[in-house]
């Protein structure tokens, strides 16, 4: 396992009238982001925030090329970014926190049961479950790899773990007083985490892992229908 310090490229925020930032996801334009009883979007390039939708958000927000999805309570909503509208909800597992869409299915962090659950986004139905040592707080796919944030007391954590046992195969530590409630990769060398109460997003930079990256776990796959 390899750790190090996490490099904090840019700060977003304290935003108007947010009082904390819960799930972080990305449009591949826009970071969104849950704050109580909105979604909010804003632009990564200038930090202005562009709109926002009235519905429950204390928790994971995810994106899957189409549909945004969110956390409320016990549940799990499907989301058209362009108009609000709520198309269809699922079961959420109990206590969940984090959310990130990866190879047709949702992931779901469930904070102090320090699991991650691979969910049909169908159903709600847990397909399979990855055991942390630590409470889960955001998650996220990149490139085959999973990665979970963590937050306990003051310390704060990013994660790279094995997809198929939970090991820990890298640390990014984060600076005191800078938490991870929620988490997202731009698809590049970014992670979108939230700042809890701070009500901050927090631009945090991947490591580069050149050759080792390309040879990374795949996300597994599971002979389920869709």
């Amino acid at each position: 396992m390899t750790g190090s310090v996490a490099e904090i490229i840019r700060e977003y925020g304290p935003f108007p009238g947010v009082d904390a930032v819960h799930g972080v996801t990305y449009d591949g334009r826009h970071v969104w982001f849950a704050a109580g009883d909105r979604l909010n979007a804003f632009d990564p390039v200038s930090g202005k925030t562009l709109r926002s939708i009235a519905v429950a958000a204390r928790a994971g927000t995810a994106f899957d090329g189409r549909y945004l999805f969110q956390i409320a309570e016990d549940r799990i909503q499907k989301i058209d970014p362009k108009t609000g509208r709520v198309f269809a909800t699922i079961p959420a597992p109990g206590g969940a926190s984090g959310l990130a869409w990866a190879e047709g299915t949702l992931w779901v962090g469930q904070y102090r049961d320090r699991k991650i659950h691979q969910v049909d986004p169908r159903t709600g139905a847990i397909l399979r479950t990855i055991e942390s040592n630590r409470f889960v707080t955001g998650v996220t796919w990149i490139d085959g790899d999973l990665w979970h944030g963590t937050w306990e007391g003051d310390a704060s954590e990013l994660r790279r773990v094995d997809p198929r046992t939970g090991e820990v195969l890298e640390r990014l530590e984060m600076p005191p007083g800078a938490g991870v409630s929620g988490l997202e990769s731009d698809g590049g060398d970014r992670f979108f985490c939230g700042g809890g109460s701070s009500g901050k997003v927090r631009a945090v930079r991947r490591p580069g892992r050149g050759a080792a990256a390309a040879s990374g776990p795949e996300i597994p796959t599971l002979s389920t229908s869709r």
